[in-house]
């Protein structure tokens, strides 16, 4: 048999974590997938980020418990630090905390909820025109509802397209230019994740807003298999690995007869 080219290796792409046990979850598992190193990095800790993306793939910056408003310099440091992939053109996912920089960077608000809600469980999301747009690109529709845990939401920056909406915290997805984007959920989240978020900071359950435990595990075993679907697509987008044509999406919601019953309890309840 004729020996296969041997094929150059992938770039790691940067992962930028907040605290000491932190994991990129599903996102680190995906991008492993696909060949690309993680080359983790923990500004809080010490970790310089890298003066270029030349090396790398592109970066992620993940969440965590404080706020892009704080004055620590780590976190002044990030939020700098997104000039680099955006002036490069590279590659930047923003989840959470690493969306909410991308924000401040450009010059929105990040802000707490007028009326001290949360956002922690399954919320539905909203594509906008322009995100129905991006899930026909990448051949998969967005979730109907995801995964959050934050207390402070952004605007959408003046230089930035809103793909998705939400109720309490109207912007959830945004795009800046080609390849930064920036997530309000967490599609990464497991589910060993979520169950050591669920005890380890189980006050946080006690927030305006925040889902109890079990229906944030009611809602994984309903909304998870259509988020991995989705962040599988997004990935291979985001990454620019091309894909074969697929038939058109539609961006009409399934009628309510076509909902499993667990589903349909679930929007009854609001």
């Amino acid at each position: 048999m004729p020996r296969q080219p041997c094929l150059p290796p992938k770039l790691p792409v940067l992962i930028v974590l907040h605290q000491e046990h932190s994991t990129p979850g599903r996102v680190g598992r995906m991008l492993k997938e696909r060949g690309h190193p993680l080359d983790i990095r923990r500004p809080r800790f010490g970790d310089p980020l890298p003066d270029t993306l030349e090396h790398h793939a592109g970066a992620v910056i993940f969440g965590g418990p404080m706020s892009a408003n704080d004055e620590d310099a780590f976190i002044r440091r990030e939020i700098d630090w997104i000039a680099v992939p955006l002036k490069e053109n590279k590659p930047y996912l923003g989840l959470c905390l690493g969306a909410q920089m991308l924000a401040r960077l450009l010059g929105a608000r990040v802000y707490a909820h007028p009326d001290g809600k949360a956002e922690i469980g399954y919320f539905p999301l909203l594509p906008t025109q322009a995100g129905y747009a991006l899930a026909e690109r990448i051949g998969a529709p967005w979730p109907s509802h995801v995964y959050h845990w934050h207390r402070e939401g952004f605007d959408c920056p003046s230089t930035a397209t809103t793909l998705a909406t939400g109720d309490d915290f109207p912007t959830q997805a945004i795009l800046v230019g080609e390849k930064a984007f920036g997530l309000q959920f967490h599609p990464e989240v497991t589910h060993a994740m979520m169950c050591r978020w669920t005890v380890r900071a189980a006050h946080r359950l006690e927030l305006p807003g925040a889902q109890n435990r079990e229906r944030q595990i009611e809602g994984r075993f309903m909304y998870d298999p259509h988020v991995a679907h989705w962040l599988e697509h997004f990935l291979d987008h985001w990454l620019g690995v091309p894909s074969a044509p697929r038939r058109r999406l539609s961006s009409r919601p399934r009628p309510a007869a076509m909902l499993s019953p667990l589903l349909r309890v679930d929007r009854q309840r609001g």
